[in-house]
């Protein structure tokens, strides 16, 4: 059985499901009920059109579980409301439920968090890990958004910037290597830049272009991390960078800036520079000066203590850094660098130590170790 084909069918079923009235938690319990049917008979007998299977099913569970909970005439209707067998419509409905998740009723970080866990197929713990907040936290957070819309009418998508932000996140994800979702989210961005006229819209694609151009170099033949300036620039992708920037000069043309704007003049500047020491750490810190502005994220100012390292000197980066909360991710990685950079071996090593115990994945706390045992191995050799 193609699981990817299943995976990528679940979105338009349960479109479906909520255009035809059923509440998002019913709509998604019964989905994951065809699903399980098509893992227990498809192999057996594949059906001639998947999705058209896959609608029909869901729709018949969701009617079962209706009928327990309302009165006969109701049921009755819902009865006649069951959807023919036969075709369904080739149509990628997935852009359109990201829209609907984002729905009026919920917060817009409740609302990213859902459309993250049902369409975006991340993990609550993956969730948790992007919001910076413990998984049973997260867990609950979803809980409630099912509650609050579930028996509404998904009649009224939610705004662009909410529909973004849970972009951008796929993307995170699938970029770091846990889930391969990176060029899905491009897809869809695409698809939106296409649809709604909007720089930010153009300010994100052209950020995820610039990121994706640089994967291949990302990482060694075997699994280790590559640190942006260890990589081989000669493994960038140049027409990814070349249609990123142009996208992005368009938006910054419209004097509306915004973060994912930012960000992507940020990677553009990485990227226009032939060798890691050419690139232009002043006009970087100028760009996270207005990232802070815009979004005051304390991610957002570990990352500028570390272009104020480079622009201005590890000490001054140091400096930065003495201002942030300690327990932000990466904080002590951060830590580790610039006192690298500023000839203290020692504080360094324990640092990367540290940070490697704190890594989120396996392939960063591989990378902080060696970056230890490095300098380890650095002061034991002597001057």
């Amino acid at each position: 059985m193609d699981e990817a084909l299943i995976r990528s069918l679940t979105p338009g079923v349960l479109t479906v499901l909520v255009r035809r009235g059923a509440d998002f938690a019913a709509a998604e319990d019964a989905v994951q009920d065809a699903l399980l049917e098509a893992v227990r008979t498809w192999p057996a007998e594949p059906p001639r059109d998947p999705k058209g299977w896959l609608v029909t099913v869901a729709w018949r569970r969701f009617l079962d579980a209706t009928r327990a909970d309302t009165a006969r005439r109701r049921r009755e209707d819902r009865v006649e409301e069951e959807p023919a067998p036969g075709p369904a419509p080739g149509v990628d409905d997935t852009l359109q439920l990201y829209f609907l998740c984002a729905h009026p009723s919920l917060t817009p970080s409740s609302a990213v968090a859902l459309t993250l866990r049902a369409v975006g197929g991340l993990t609550t713990r993956q969730i948790a890990r992007a919001y910076l907040v413990p998984e049973a936290t997260m867990a609950q957070r979803i809980s409630r958004a099912k509650r609050t819309v579930s028996g509404v009418r998904f009649d009224r998508p939610g705004d662009v910037a909410t529909v973004l932000r849970v972009l951008y996140l796929v993307f995170n994800e699938g970029y770091s290597g846990d889930v391969d979702l990176a060029a899905e989210a491009i897809r869809l961005t695409r698809q939106l830049a296409a649809s709604v006229d909007h720089p930010e819209v153009a300010g994100l694609l052209a950020l995820m272009l610039l990121h994706h151009a640089r994967r291949a170099a990302r990482t060694a033949p075997d699994g280790s991390l590559v640190p942006l300036a260890e990589q081989d620039r000669g493994r960038w992708d140049t027409v990814s960078i070349a249609e990123g920037v142009r996208i992005l000069q368009a938006a910054l043309a419209r004097d509306r800036l915004g973060e994912f704007q930012a960000q992507a003049a940020v990677a553009a500047l990485h990227a226009d520079a032939p060798t890691a020491q050419e690139t232009d750490w002043v006009q970087i810190v100028e760009w996270y000066d207005e990232l802070v502005r815009l979004t005051d994220n304390p991610v957002v100012r570990l990352n500028r203590a570390v272009a104020v390292g480079e622009a201005d000197g590890p000490r001054a980066g140091l400096a930065e850094l003495a201002a942030l909360d300690d327990t932000l991710p990466r904080h002590t990685a951060v830590a580790a660098y610039l006192h690298e950079r500023d000839g203290d071996l020692d504080t360094a090593a324990r640092l990367y130590a540290e940070a490697a115990r704190k890594a989120p994945d396996l392939a960063e706390r591989d990378h902080l170790t060696r970056q230890a045992a490095r300098l380890n191995s650095r002061r034991r050799a002597g001057p």
